[in-house]
């Protein structure tokens, strides 16, 4: 049993050894669009396009208004907003309104009332909004996404460059209290490991990659993956998105912008915990035995005692919390567990 675990861990540290060898060697690759070389107009052919920004909310009423007044002050003169109030319980509905009479043209307000059979509520209001939407490039945010005014020129003018069909945007994650700094801290060096963001735009490779703050797509590239229909019942539908546009052979890529968006993602450990507790099992394809091999794994991770204790914790609770439900519960809504298995993407 002792040479097992020593080859194990030695399999394991080899393995962490290589990936970070590689990500240093890669990094550099991505670019940081926050720099002065991507300050400038995008290099359109054939006009201007226009952009349509939609903007899910399910009960956001602390945060909608920042993100909405934010984005009706973008450096860009052809887009829109699309704001979608998705069954809500708060004022969320009510100041997208208020907010949209003082920008008539700008931001349209969806109202969702009902749910669908066969739809989770983020994929419905994304694929209701993208109906609706007039650009040529779709943008697909979240509601707690602040924006710097440059943010969507320089974005542009990078996809533009590189002719991308679909753009990722990193976000700033705003952290305010040591046990979030911890937290995401470890999960994005597992996110680095698990997906090779500098391998995204290498076509031989699988490695893909989706963000819920910025996820930007030419119309045609979104309609020809199957819009969100294709997603319509996904835990993980933002990086769902970056895996059926990867896998449909269409130009991907990732970028660095420092706080040209932010976001303050989770209050606490126990709010990343929270967070992280719909997701977890969904990573692991709804497949328990998986998901205990993932906890070994995280196990072996004794520099980051703290906060592999709390993820093995988050990836049980994930587990076991929809096994006991027959499903997940996500803000307010159950989804039966039979029908996330079959609606994997």
């Amino acid at each position: 049993m002792n040479y097992f675990h020593w080859i194990a861990g030695c399999t394991l540290g080899l393995a962490w050894i290589w990936r970070l060898l590689a990500a240093a060697l890669g990094v550099p690759k991505i670019a940081d669009i926050s720099g002065s070389e991507w300050d400038r107009e995008p290099p359109f052919r054939g006009g201007v396009p226009r952009v349509s920004i939609i903007v899910p909310a399910r009960n956001e009423e602390a945060d909608i208004e920042a993100t909405l007044t934010r984005l009706l002050t973008l450096e860009y003169d052809n887009y829109e907003i699309i704001a979608l109030d998705d069954r809500s319980t708060d004022r969320t509905g009510e100041i997208m309104e208020r907010i949209a009479v003082a920008a008539p043209g700008r931001l349209k307000v969806i109202r969702i009332a009902v749910l669908p059979a066969g739809w989770m509520g983020k994929p419905h209001a994304m694929w209701k909004a993208g109906n609706q939407a007039s650009g040529e490039w779709l943008l697909f945010t979240d509601a707690d996404v602040l924006f710097k005014p440059d943010a969507l020129r320089r974005a542009l003018a990078y996809a533009e460059c590189e002719t991308a069909d679909h753009l990722v945007l990193f976000p700033r994650m705003i952290m305010k209290r040591p046990g979030e700094k911890m937290m995401i801290a470890f999960f994005q060096t597992l996110f680095v490991f698990g997906h090779r963001p500098w391998k995204v735009a290498d076509p031989k490779t699988r490695d893909h990659i989706g963000v819920g703050a910025f996820n930007m797509i030419r119309r045609r590239v979104y309609e020809a993956v199957g819009t969100y229909q294709a997603l319509r019942f996904d835990v993980l539908d933002d990086m769902k998105l970056g895996k059926v546009v990867k896998n449909a052979g269409y130009a991907q890529r990732n970028v660095f912008g420092a706080d040209l968006i932010s976001l303050r993602w989770a209050k606490g450990a126990m709010g990343v915990v929270d967070n992280l507790t719909k997701n977890f099992f969904a990573i692991m394809s709804f497949q328990w035995p998986r998901a205990l091999a993932s906890c070994c794994a995280l196990a072996c991770f004794v520099l980051h005692p703290v906060s592999t204790a709390l993820f093995v914790y988050t990836m049980l609770r994930s587990t076991f919390l929809t096994l006991w439900r027959g499903g997940v519960l996500w803000r307010g809504t159950f989804y039966a567990l039979e029908e996330l298995r079959k609606g994997m993407v």
